[in-house]
């Protein structure tokens, strides 16, 4: 590959990703029918093979995470019921408060280094409802943990942080957008990683390279709700087909190019980490996110580093991050890796 002055590596996010050729093939071939009637066929495979994967009984097909996480929580609560999450995780920091506004939920949130809590905070944090509080009836949990820098939740982990909440009497919904990304780190099955909660999405159009589309799957009757709960925000789909065949096909292909891209993320990181002005911790970098620090105003980096043909995102004052995809080549990292170590000298002359 030629790199050029005009090249542009896009590492601001894996939703960037572009479908394959085999994902347009199967698109135009796609078997369609009606899916709010639940006449797709094409769907239905998706669902199914979904399920089957996340170890629970049945899917559903949502437009995005973020449709996925709001239908999963409207259907394990009712309004005025609290819900335990992280105080940085997805749900909380990127959704619009909808769990406030359609939900109609209380967010009782906790701080963790990481991403993920402890036995501890959920007790800590649980209130089974009195007179002047809520009862907390859901922990949410986030794997793998964006704003923490892509970081796994271990399989003992998460059953232990399941058990003590259903002892409690919660349920658990997974917010497992990059789940994928999380058992290939740990070498195991992704049922492994979501059978023990009540509920899981995850998302078909990050690191799996579909161009639309995640999955929530739970038991039957949760499902069920779920439905109705997808149609109560508008989400309604009729042939979406055309969504799933591109699913299909990201769930056969996608999960074994992620190893790829977890590579990607440590080439990259390990040249950073050697730059001056730039801190970052490798121990965070198990997947496909890195977040750094850098001594400059982070909008000024990535505007800086955009006019150079490599593009990132500003995650806080003086923090960026870079996620690594499919469409961004091994061969593409030494530019990357040159055009920061310009943008880092012409921050010395300007600040």
């Amino acid at each position: 590959m030629k790199i050029t002055e005009k090249l542009k590596v896009d590492l601001r996010s894996d939703t960037v990703t572009l479908p394959t050729s085999k994902m347009f093939s199967a698109i135009a071939e796609a078997k369609l029918g009606d899916d709010v009637m639940e006449e797709d066929p094409t769907v239905k495979e998706l669902e199914k093979q979904a399920s089957s994967i996340c170890g629970q009984e049945d899917g559903l097909l949502l437009p995005s995470g973020t449709a996925a996480n709001l239908v999963a929580i409207l259907s394990h609560t009712k309004p005025a019921d609290a819900v335990l999450l992280e105080e940085q995780s997805h749900i909380m920091y990127y959704e619009v408060g909808g769990i406030a506004r359609i939900a109609g939920v209380m967010p009782y949130t906790f701080k963790s280094e990481r991403g993920h809590p402890t036995s501890e905070q959920i007790r800590e944090n649980f209130k089974s409802g009195d007179l002047h509080t809520p009862p907390t009836v859901l922990l949410c949990l986030e794997n793998t943990h964006n704003r923490a820098g892509g970081t796994v939740l271990g399989v003992e982990e998460t059953q232990k942080l399941c058990d003590t909440a259903h002892s409690l009497g919660m349920k658990v919904h997974l917010d497992g957008a990059r789940i994928f990304n999380a058992a290939q780190y740990l070498r195991c099955e992704v049922k492994d990683l979501t059978k023990y909660s009540d509920s899981v999405m995850f998302c078909l159009s990050k690191g799996l390279g579909a161009p639309i589309g995640s999955v929530l799957c739970g038991g039957r009757a949760f499902i069920q709700i779920a439905r109705r709960m997808r149609k109560l925000i508008g989400g309604g789909m009729r042939q979406a087909g055309i969504i799933a065949a591109a699913g299909l096909v990201a769930l056969q292909e996608g999960p074994e190019q992620l190893i790829e891209d977890h590579k990607k993320a440590q080439f990259l990181a390990k040249q950073l980490v050697e730059l001056p002005g730039i801190s970052l911790d490798l121990d965070r970098v198990q997947t496909n996110i890195i977040i750094f620090t850098i001594k400059y105003p982070a909008d000024w980096f990535v505007e800086a580093l955009a006019k150079e043909g490599v593009l990132t995102f500003s995650f806080g004052q003086n923090k960026i991050r870079m996620v690594t995809h499919k469409d961004v080549s091994f061969e593409s990292l030494p530019y990357v890796i040159e055009k920061v170590k310009k943008v880092l000298n012409k921050g010395k002359l300007v600040f």
